[in-house]
């Protein structure tokens, strides 16, 4: 299951502040904010796909998120790599490295961490 970008950037706000309520997340966007009931719609399509829920907190209710942000993004980026670079994670590299403006800092930091992770394998 996917969230749509709206969903997507309310659930950004709800990961950075783990438990939130509406006001909250509210005050979280920029300018312009949206309507409550716009935020209200939202949280309730993000609970019936279940990647929020809420705890009754005398008449407010305080969110928060079911699904861990790593997990949603790892998600994702494998189905990127399976859906527009064969299921192939060097295909997506040599992209990514090809296609992004890295400098040979940011090159030789991400060798280092591939590095370490062969190693710990």
């Amino acid at each position: 299951m996917t969230l749509s970008n709206a969903e997507e950037q309310l659930m950004q706000l709800l990961w950075k502040q783990e438990r939130a309520f509406m006001k909250d997340l509210i005050d979280a966007y920029p300018d312009p904010k949206p309507a409550t009931t716009t935020v209200a719609t939202l949280l309730k399509r993000m609970q019936d796909k279940n990647f929020v829920d809420y705890k009754q907190v005398g008449r407010s209710r305080e969110y928060f998120p079911l699904v861990k942000k790593k997990d949603y993004f790892s998600k994702h980026v494998n189905g990127l790599i399976k859906n527009f670079f064969n299921n192939s994670p060097s295909q997506f590299a040599s992209f990514f490295t090809e296609s992004t403006n890295l400098s040979k800092t940011e090159l030789e930091e991400l060798k280092a961490l591939i590095d370490s992770e062969i190693q710990r394998k």
